[in-house]
């Protein structure tokens, strides 16, 4: 039985970016699945229309609404642990850090870093 290979973005500043989109559509297009983990508001706890733009570029991307997650500003890691993701990719810190303490995903930063798109690919290939 194959096993379904899952990896996660966070959106504002990560996924929002060209670089991220165009490497998050590698991976669908590779067979990979893919998820959106965001810190915000489910939609219907949130003002009318604020997530337009993550729905758009799921939408672009073929990311499949049931492969988001809003956390409603809860730590992404009681929504990502324990659920078979290889990675998590953010620019938040702390996120990254609660994250990468549980051995459990590996939390990959794009901030400030443009080695992000090939530790990815690193925890993938498991080399």
């Amino acid at each position: 039985m194959k096993t379904e290979i899952k990896v996660s973005f966070d959106f504002d500043c990560t996924l929002d970016k060209i670089g991220v989109q165009a490497y998050a559509k590698e991976l669908l297009d590779n067979g990979i699945d893919v998820w959106i983990c965001t810190s915000r508001t489910c939609p219907e706890n949130s003002e009318n229309g604020w997530n337009d733009d993550l729905f758009l570029i799921a939408d672009e991307l073929g990311i499949k609404r049931d492969n988001i997650i809003f956390t409603n500003h809860e730590d992404k890691s009681n929504h990502l642990l324990h659920k078979n993701f290889k990675w998590h990719l953010d620019d938040d810190w702390i996120e990254l850090n609660q994250l990468n303490k549980s051995k459990d995903i590996v939390g990959i930063s794009v901030f400030g870093n443009s080695t992000w798109k090939s530790k990815c690919n690193r925890v993938l290939t498991g080399k």
